[in-house]
């Protein structure tokens, strides 16, 4: 049995989106650039900014220049034009992201190959059973030269594989590393272990705890608890008495820097998913042209996504959220799995025809489950698309 200590980490990728769009175009390096919006019109080799912008969308990223404007990811791109109107603005491009994605994973994973995979940019790592490079896995070492040496080992694969910077955090457990690879962003590499929890986590604001949201932060705050160490200091009776048994414990537990939460190396996904707001709320009558090629690009968008994680599903899912914010969803379940574009456009029409659409459309999406793995079903090839008639 190994008794080694715990050594995990966290790695996340230093503003990515934003960072991908900077190698497309190294002349926007150094300016606040924010991603989101409509697509950029193929003709024009000029940048749009901010002040440009009409329309609904929200910033997926931005650059730390952009950041220090006060955008951040979520915000209403209308809003942002008002804090930084001469930020550029860049569409995303999600295949390329996804792409660096794979990369840098597979660099992470040449060193370390416990990974838990927790999004396109970022990810878990056990390092305990790792060795430290060569060069400074030598006699008379410090512990903390190794862990060190081979954080850096990391960061430079993943840098070389995709010229891209990381921020990674190691700590005895997943809570601890995530706080950490956030504290000495970009570029960071941060080590915190138990005796650190004075000076670098608890002078934090609880929010840094990943698990307390908005609306319990703003709660602690009024109840006077301002910082993570106030948190660790509270009774953990009184916590207990105004957030719940099972939450308000958990709370005085993860001030303490406690969690034994294993690095998850494999976990089948419930399901696979595609949804698009729309620049414009769309009228099923008179934009149903526009809303059948939105569909069909976006049915055939997640049969792409299932033919590359390789995976098949039964459950087809319609989402429709009106011009009056009010969300529907509809299911049908085929007979056999599948991964394929057409076959995912007509059952998806089936759930749309269980729909009264007597609204205008803001945002559309599509959604597989009940999937299991290709290997485990027999699918027919990916076909494309049939000319088929319009949907709305």
């Amino acid at each position: 049995m190994n008794d080694s200590p715990r050594l995990v980490a966290h790695l996340d990728m230093d503003a990515f989106y934003a960072s991908v769009e900077l190698l497309r175009y190294p002349e926007l390096r150094g300016k606040a650039v924010v991603i989101g919006g409509g697509r950029r019109s193929g003709g024009d080799s000029s940048f749009a900014t901010l002040r440009e912008y009409v329309g609904r969308g929200v910033a997926t990223t931005a650059t730390y220049e952009a950041r220090a404007l006060g955008v951040h990811s979520g915000m209403g791109l209308m809003k942002a034009a008002r804090l930084a109107p001469d930020a550029i603005r860049l569409p995303a491009d999600f295949d390329a992201y996804r792409r660096y994605s794979r990369l840098f994973k597979e660099a992470v994973a040449a060193i370390a190959p416990r990974i838990e995979d927790r999004g396109i940019d970022e990810i878990y790592l056990d390092l305990t059973d790792v060795a430290p490079p060569a060069h400074v896995a030598h006699d008379g070492a410090t512990p903390d030269a190794g862990t060190r040496g081979l954080a850096q080992a990391i960061k430079d694969a993943v840098r070389a594989a995709t010229g891209l910077s990381s921020s990674i955090g190691i700590a005895p457990n997943k809570l601890l590393a995530k706080i950490a690879s956030d504290l000495d962003k970009p570029d960071g590499l941060t080590l915190v272990t138990f005796a650190d929890l004075p000076a670098r986590i608890w002078p934090l604001p609880p929010r840094k705890i990943n698990g307390i949201g908005p609306k319990a932060a703003a709660k602690l705050e009024a109840l006077g608890i301002r910082t993570i160490g106030d948190l660790a200091h509270a009774d953990p009776a009184w916590l207990v008495d105004r957030f719940g048994r099972h939450y308000g414990a958990w709370m005085h537990e993860a001030a303490h820097g406690h969690d034994e939460r294993a690095v998850v190396t494999h976990s089948e996904p419930k399901s696979i998913s595609r949804e698009t707001t729309l620049d414009r709320d769309l009228s099923p009558t008179r934009d149903r042209a526009q809303l059948t090629e939105i569909f069909t690009e976006l049915c055939l968008l997640v049969a792409g996504d299932l033919q590359r994680a390789g995976y098949a599903g039964r459950t087809i899912g319609l989402k429709l959220r009106f011009d009056n914010f009010k969300t529907v969803t509809r299911d049908q379940t085929i007979e056999v799995a599948t991964q394929d574009g057409p076959t995912i456009r007509r059952a998806g029409g089936e759930c749309l025809r269980r729909v009264a659409l007597d609204r205008r459309i803001r945002l559309l999406g599509v959604r597989v489950g009940s999937l299991v793995p290709i290997a485990e079903v027999g699918v027919d090839a990916p076909r494309e698309p049939d000319p088929t008639p319009s949907l709305f």
